[in-house]
Parts: structure tokens; sequence; C-alpha cells
């Protein structure tokens, strides 16, 4: 078997909880009186433009919640938004552990995040402690499960995918990871994970 050199984490869903998801703006629905029918389809249509940094926070609001007056404002919005991350604690001890010196592996993200919740996110949860380089779908310009954001995570990083793991909790962002020769983890939680990697050879320090 190969020996692994590198490994790539999503990081919502993973490491902390989802950014602007679903669950976000459905609660965001209830607690700004918005239209959730409406609210959803202007989200989705500049959802990819968002989270491959073509369109920034404050365009994103203009096009989906302040396209007409409203009786809150864009720093109450964007507080409840950035508010909805928050850490999954045994993931983030699991990471510190296997990135405790000496490193032995390349670890990256390899996210889809607009780029004002990502450094956001970097920022308040200390993830530069953890992380190598941060290959997120807003620096890229593309986004999982497009097969363009592995390849290009396997080029920066000057790696064979078949020397390479990548972590991610949903299986559609898995399958083309594969399909390039990547091995692929779809995480459940921090004891199956360590499980996994240890089979594909990762040494984990301990505590």
């Amino acid at each position: 078997m190969t020996e692994v050199t590198a490994l790539f984490f999503d990081v919502g869903g993973v490491l902390l909880t989802n950014g602007w998801d679903r669950d976000s703006r459905v609660a965001a629905a209830a607690q700004f009186h918005l239209d959730w029918n409406d609210f959803e389809v202007r989200h989705e249509a500049v959802l990819e433009a968002f989270e491959t940094g073509k369109l920034g926070l404050e365009q994103y609001l203009d096009r989906v919640i302040f396209y007409r007056a409203r009786d809150f404002t864009r720093e109450q919005f964007k507080k409840f938004m950035y508010a909805q991350a928050k850490a999954m604690p045994e993931s983030l001890e699991f990471l510190r552990r296997l990135t405790k010196k000496p490193r032995k592996y390349l670890i990256s993200s390899l996210n889809n995040e607009s780029r004002d919740l990502n450094e956001y996110r970097i920022e308040k949860f200390g993830l530069r402690e953890y992380f190598d380089v941060f290959l997120s779908s807003c620096y890229l310009g593309a986004r999982k499960p497009d097969t363009a954001i592995y390849k290009l995570a396997l080029s920066i990083t000057q790696r064979k995918a078949e020397e390479t793991i990548f972590v991610d909790d949903r299986e559609v962002n898995l399958k083309p990871a594969q399909g390039l020769g990547m091995k692929a983890i779809q995480f459940e939680d921090v004891a199956q994970l360590e499980r996994e990697l240890k089979k594909m050879g990762v040494e984990i320090q301990n505590a």
C-alpha cells in the first residue's frame, strides 16, 4: 500500500458545525420573519458564486436579503450568520493529536465555504494551528463535488492521488475523490475516523 503523505479534511460536519447550511437558513427565516421560499430561491441562485469567491458577503446580502427594506440591520443578520458556527471539540482534539510535532503529514482543508465565513471560522476556531494550507472553494474557484477542486488540491500540494486521504461527512463529495484515486473516509465520529485512518497506515499520537 502506498504510504500516505497528505490528509485533506472537510470542515463543516467534520471539525465544526456546518456553515450557512439549510438548517441555519431555516433558523434565520424564523428569527427574522423571512419568506422561506423567496429566501431559498434567491440563495440557490447565487450559491455557486458565493462559495467560489465570485460574490462577497455584502453582495450576497444585497441579492438575497436586503433587496428590500427590512426591520433589522445588516450587522444583526451577519452576527446571526457567524453565530451558527460551533466547534466539534472531539474532532478538534483529534486533529490536534494528528498534527502534534514532529508533523508526519501535510494537513489541509478541502471545503466549500464563502470567503467571509471561511475566514471568520479559521480565526474563531484557531484552525491555522492545525492546517498547513486552506484549499477552500472560495480560493480555488471550484466547489465539491466538482472534480476540478480535487485536481487542484493535488496539484497545489504536489501529491499523487494514491498517497492522500480525503475525509468528508457526505458521500457525494467522496466519490469524485475516489475516482481520481484518492483514499476516502466518510466521517461518522472520531472513534470511527481514528480506526479507519489507522487501517490506512496513518500514525496518530496519543493525547
